[in-house]
């Protein structure tokens, strides 16, 4: 924890937390005790006690409490939390204020004490001399101890008080653990809603612009070959349209392989992987051992991982050969990629790599890139099966 300095923002905002926090404390404490009599009232004012304590901490210290949900049953532990902290927080918020208080007037006392002679009748001359330097000095030192003393007293009473907060005024352990769990299968079913809408994508495109592409250039190519004894700009017209169709058909199949390949679905991921390692420029040895197949999600990602890692060495590295090894142990799906070039790679290099990361996390997997200058360069990702 960073020591504040006397005179910092963040000294005079955790000040001004703990002495605001008592008249709050104490108000809040009281309207509790007369909630806690009336069920119906209890329900519905104990939230609005609590997110009033909750704007504290997010406006003086900037610390954010994660709500609780607002409990039908007033009984609920959720609401005898609450309960707890707003009856204990008046006296926790006392003894902060207190001592925090005496701390600071203490440095005030001792600094301003150099006045104390020059005063008519100085303050506290009927216990100490204040005319006297050596007493004079011992004040000096003190009030100085005392400011140094000050900002760290602060902070720590109000890192007490949001620490008392998060435990009674936050979602427990087990309420956080379930939002965990409610969250992760969110995301997962988010995730299987995306693979499942872009395999479905690549279906339509591959069934229906893809297939009247295909005939589209078939009849230009027929018109091509046969009807010869047109005039030259029909044929060159002709001519434009075949090759416009032709090209045209390349980057749709281009675009449905990179959007989800079909033999990825039909075959599995061998088969899939097998097609991109012979359309690299380079050499690629490419080593697949899996018994059985993994979720289609999983399967996609490990796929464009080694899609998107060939694509970088064919741009970047300079490699004359690759090797891409994919195993399957337990309930893990290992990929390695490694490859010959010049190196340097780097996650925060490019959008390609950060890309794929970001791809990999999304499904709790793990990625560790090895490219020192001059190479070889490797990836290694781990990927949970289901």
């Amino acid at each position: 924890m960073k020591v504040p300095r006397p005179w910092s923002a963040r000294a005079w905002l955790d000040t001004a937390h703990v002495m605001i926090g008592l008249p709050v404390a104490v108000v809040l404490g009281g309207l509790t005790l007369v909630l806690v009599v009336s069920p119906p009232l209890l329900r519905r004012g104990m939230p609005w006690c609590t997110r009033v304590q909750r704007s504290r901490f997010a406006a003086f210290l900037g610390a954010h409490i994660p709500p609780v949900r607002t409990p039908s049953n007033w009984r609920s532990p959720a609401t005898w939390r609450q309960i707890g902290y707003h009856l204990l927080s008046p006296f926790v918020s006392f003894a902060a204020a207190f001592l925090v208080a005496a701390v600071w007037g203490g440095a005030i006392v001792g600094l301003s004490s150099f006045l104390a002679p020059k005063l008519q009748q100085p303050p506290l001359e009927f216990v100490f001399d204040l005319r006297n330097n050596r007493v004079l000095a011992v004040f000096m030192v003190v009030g100085f101890v005392l400011l140094l003393l000050a900002p760290v007293l602060a902070r720590g009473m109000a890192a007490l008080d949001l620490s008392v907060a998060r435990t009674l005024l936050g979602p427990s352990r087990s309420e956080l653990g379930q939002r965990i769990e409610t969250l992760t299968e969110s995301r997962a079913g988010v995730i299987d809603a995306a693979d499942a809408e872009r395999r479905r994508i690549e279906r339509d495109l591959h069934d229906g612009a893809q297939q009247r592409l295909v005939s589209l250039a078939m009849n230009l190519g027929l018109a091509r070959a046969t009807l010869t004894d047109l005039p030259e700009p029909a044929r060159e017209a002709i001519e434009r349209a075949h090759e416009e169709a032709k090209q045209a058909l390349k980057e749709l199949r281009d675009f449905v392989r990179g959007l989800h390949p079909a033999v990825l679905n039909d075959q599995g991921l061998d088969a899939a992987l097998s097609g991109v390692a012979a359309r690299a420029p380079f050499p690629v040895r490419l080593h697949v051992d899996i018994e059985r197949r993994t979720s289609p999600t999983i399967e996609a990602v490990a796929f464009f991982t080694v899609s998107e890692a060939l694509t970088n060495i064919a741009k970047h590295a300079a490699a004359t050969k690759a090797e891409v090894k994919v195993r399957r142990a337990g309930d893990r799906l290992h990929v390695l990629v490694y490859d010959d070039g010049c190196g340097g790679a780097r996650l925060d290099g490019g959008t390609g790599l950060r890309g794929l990361a970001q791809r990999i996390d999304s499904v709790d997997g793990s990625l560790r890139l090895s490219s020192p200058l001059g190479g070889p360069t490797t990836i290694e990702v781990e990927l949970p099966c289901e």
